[in-house]
């Protein structure tokens, strides 16, 4: 059965390309649009979507208290959230993901994305715009000076496309950067999550981090 969406954001020309996106992933449909944060609440307690995307700043209600108000602690029949913002501050992050939002994308990060996200909050996982994982798993999450004997093993391209990843490079930075197409990237990922166990590419962006792959530990060594 197809997912059911609604999006939340105050700019018809934003709701109209989230709408041209994921009515042409063939497990989407988007059932409803809201220009405003009430409307939002109102129409996805109304018609129990199966993923809201609701932009941060809205008027009426802002986006992190629609979360609040459909996905929060005290919601008894919660529902998945997806915030997408352009807004890139910490603030924001650490707010949706307390409010229990199931996702926090930059709206630069484009249509696969975006289309990963709502697959990734229907599975029960959670994704981050890789620049913001990226930059919280540095603050957070220094990188040790080698990595652990048990790594998992990667072919020195796989590897090198998992560091890209961990700078928060899209799939198109990734092939250019290596003169490669788009979907020989997508198959190097492919491969890489099943070798990592990663469930995404934030996955891949965790892991590079915690073992000392990212670009961070390769300028130490």
């Amino acid at each position: 059965m197809s997912t059911r969406i609604l999006i939340a954001d105050d700019q018809a020309g934003i709701r109209s390309a989230f709408r041209i996106i994921l009515d042409a992933q063939p497990d989407m449909t988007v059932v409803a649009e809201a220009a405003d944060g009430l409307s939002a609440i109102e129409q996805a307690r109304l018609l129990r979507p199966d993923v809201v995307l609701a932009d941060i700043r809205m008027p009426r209600c802002d986006g992190l208290e629609v979360t609040r108000a459909l996905a929060g602690p005290e919601v008894a029949d919660p529902l998945r959230v997806i915030v997408v913002t352009t807004f890139d501050l910490d603030e924001y992050v650490h707010t949706a993901l307390r409010n229990g939002a199931c996702g926090f994308l930059l709206k630069r990060s484009g249509p696969a994305l975006l289309a990963e996200a709502v697959r990734s909050a229907m599975s029960g996982d959670t994704l981050i715009s890789p620049q913001i994982t990226v930059r919280l798993l540095r603050e957070l999450n220094p990188p040790p000076a080698a990595a652990p004997a048990d790594t998992p093993r990667l072919t020195p391209r796989e590897a090198e496309i998992a560091r890209l990843v961990a700078r928060g490079d899209t799939n198109a930075e990734i092939a250019e950067a290596l003169l490669i197409s788009p979907g020989t990237v997508k198959n190097h990922l492919a491969a890489i999550q099943r070798r990592l166990g990663a469930r995404n590419r934030v996955g891949i962006a965790a892991w590079a981090w915690s073992t000392g792959q990212s670009p961070a530990a390769q300028r130490q060594d």
